[in-house]
Order: structure tokens, then sequence, then C-alpha cells
């Protein structure tokens, strides 16, 4: 089969809406199994995340977060590496923004806080990735293995900090102290005040503005830049990549250090603008979420941006379909689940080959007429 001859509109955007309506319809039966009518479950979801303002602004803080991730888990994969350590990188990157904020908070202007937080975030974030980018290019170690390592690291050492190091005196609890307000991220509701717009109070922060340029950047990057050029020859075919020239360690260090960072970049929405010091687990599963928006959104920015909505939806929805039958909350893990499970596993399967295959004897028979 011509891969050539299948247009972008089917592989990016027609079997992904296949995938996903299939995906719905066997959790529509699991509804349905445990006495929901699945049209209710989907009105009371949809209400919940799109219905109302503050709906609609947690939506938006759920998508902020797996966007960061998201983008992070595509340009690896772009360039043929894996990385399944978006969660330490992103707990890590924490860190980063933490110090920033505990040390600086009250001592610079924001204007000059916030750029760095940013560099922090992402160079913390950075620097968890190259250490399994560097054994895997120079000494053979597989990225996968490594990162998932580096994830359990990234746990014990933050709760060692958090516990003997971080901790104030004043608290039990395993966190920092609070940051001073004036380091705190602005919320958009707030922002928008500033010119005279109202809007219900909601998490949603600045930081999705940033999430929105990191994807234009991740997008220029990769397919108008000399080296987003050569990570995509690396992954498309390494040796073929090493022949012309481009070395391999090279671009598993550039493309995981990227990664990294984007993954880093995680904590300006929850650390600075939501929860204002930095907590034990707060990444709470967005690196391996990160995964599955990566894996739905083709890795491509754009896929990866309305991915990021749709697991939102999900997460949002999910609660408000929770509060409402009193059902619990994991029911939104087993419809992610489902989500992933027909975007990846079963794609090729069944559904991506035979809907090519149509695709093409369809074409056929039209030139032949």
């Amino acid at each position: 089969m011509s891969q050539q001859r299948i247009p972008l509109w089917i592989n990016i955007g027609l079997i992904p809406l296949i995938n996903l309506v299939m995906a719905f319809a066997i959790s529509a039966a699991l509804f349905y199994y445990i006495d929901i009518n699945p049209l209710d479950a989907v009105k009371i979801m949809w209400e919940g995340a799109f219905g109302y303002a503050e709906g609609i602004g947690f939506t938006l803080y759920y998508a902020t977060g797996f966007i960061f991730t998201g983008l992070a888990v595509a340009v690896a994969y772009h360039a043929g590496l894996f990385n399944i350590g978006g969660e330490g990188q992103a707990y890590v990157g924490g860190l980063g923004v933490g110090l920033v904020c505990l040390l600086l908070g009250d001592k610079i202007p924001f204007l000059l806080l916030f750029p760095l937080a940013i560099i922090a975030g992402g160079l913390f974030g950075a620097a968890w990735a190259f250490i399994p980018a560097y054994l895997q290019a120079k000494r053979g170690s597989h990225i996968v293995i490594t990162t998932i390592m580096f994830n359990f690291i990234a746990s014990s050492l933050m709760a060692y900090l958090l516990v003997d190091v971080l901790k104030p005196a004043t608290t039990m609890a395993p966190e920092s102290a609070i940051f001073s307000e004036s380091s705190w991220l602005p919320k958009v509701h707030e922002f928008l005040g500033s010119f005279g717009l109202q809007l219900s109070e909601s998490p949603v922060n600045m930081s999705l503005l940033w999430a929105l340029i990191c994807a234009v950047f991740v997008w220029f990057f990769l397919w108008h830049t000399r080296w987003g050029y050569q990570i995509r020859s690396v992954g498309s075919n390494v040796h073929a990549a090493g022949y012309a020239g481009i070395s391999y360690s090279k671009v598993t260090i550039m493309a995981m250090a990227l990664s990294g960072m984007l993954a880093g970049f995680f904590a300006l929405n929850v650390i600075q603008g939501e929860l204002h010091q930095i907590k034990l687990n707060f990444v709470e599963g967005f690196g391996f979420t990160g995964i599955a928006v990566a894996l739905m959104g083709r890795n491509h920015p754009v896929g990866v941006i309305l991915a990021s909505l749709l697991f939102g939806f999900l997460y949002q929805g999910g609660a408000e379909l929770s509060f409402e039958y009193g059902v619990d909350r994991n029911i939104v893990v087993v419809l992610q689940g489902l989500v992933i499970l027909f975007s990846g596993a079963l794609e090729h399967m069944f559904n991506k080959p035979h809907i090519e295959s149509l695709y093409l004897r369809l074409s056929n028979k039209k030139e032949a007429a």
C-alpha cells in the first residue's frame, strides 16, 4: 500500500475521529452496564466542561498541562525516542520553578521573575532528561527503561527535599512554604478583568498562553529548521540519517533535552499558577497522560492541542459526572484507557489498514472511470 497516496486528512482527521467514536461507543455500553443513560452522561459531561464559564476555565486549566506533556512526548517521538519520563521531568521542573519563586518572589519584579521561572523550569526538566539521553546515545541504554527509572528517582528526590529540606517548621505536611503573592501567575479572569472584561473565577492562568507559544515553537522547530529536519530524519531512518552525516548521539541528546524542557514547563501551570507552593505528587499522572495526548494528536502540535482539549473535557466532565451520579471518578481513567486503546493499540489491527484500503480502491475506480 502506497502511503504517498493517502491524504493527510485521512490519517490526521478521519481515522482519529473514527477511533474516538468507537471508544465512546464502548463507553456507552459501559454506562448502560452501571445503570447510567449514555446520552444523559454525555450531556452532563459536556455542560460541566463547556456549559459555563467556570467549567470552561477548569477544562482549559487541565488542557494546559496536557499541552506541555503532550508536546514533550511528541518531540522525542519524532526522533524515534519514546520518552516515558515526562512525569519525573515535570516533577523536577517544578523544583526549578519553586526555587525561583521561593528565593526571588518578593525580591524582584514579576516581569523579571516570570522569565526566570520559565528558564528554571525548562532547565531543570531538560537536565533530568539529559541523563537518560546520554545513556541512550553513548552507552546504548534503552530510553524507555531509563526514563521510567528516573520517574521513581525524581519521586524519591522530591519526597526527600519536601520532608527534610523545603518543609517549613510550622507544618507537618510534605510541602514547601507558600510563595510570595507577588510571584503568583495571574489567572486569565484577573488579567482580562484589568481590561474591564468580567469572567467567573477559575484556575486557568496565563501559562495557557505560554503553552500555545510552545506549540507554535515546536511546529516551527521541527518543520522549518535544520535541527528539526535532523530530528525527523533520525526518527524516520537512523541508518540513512547517519549515512547523510547526521549525528545520532547529537540528535538524541538534543531531542530529549527539548522534550524534558517542555515537560518542565508543566510546573508553571500547577505550581506557579494554582498551588503557589511545591507539593508532593503535584504532577498527578499528567506526564503519563501526555503519552496518550501525543498519540491521539499524531505527534503534531495542532493535534496535541486538540487532544489536550479532549482530555481536559474528560477530566472536568468526569468530575461533574461523578458529582451528579455519585460514580467513582476513576470512570474517567476507563474512558481515557478506551481512547488510548483505539487510538494506539487497535488502530493498526483493523481500523487504519481497512480505511486506507477502501480509499485506495475508491480512488483507483475513480481514475479508471
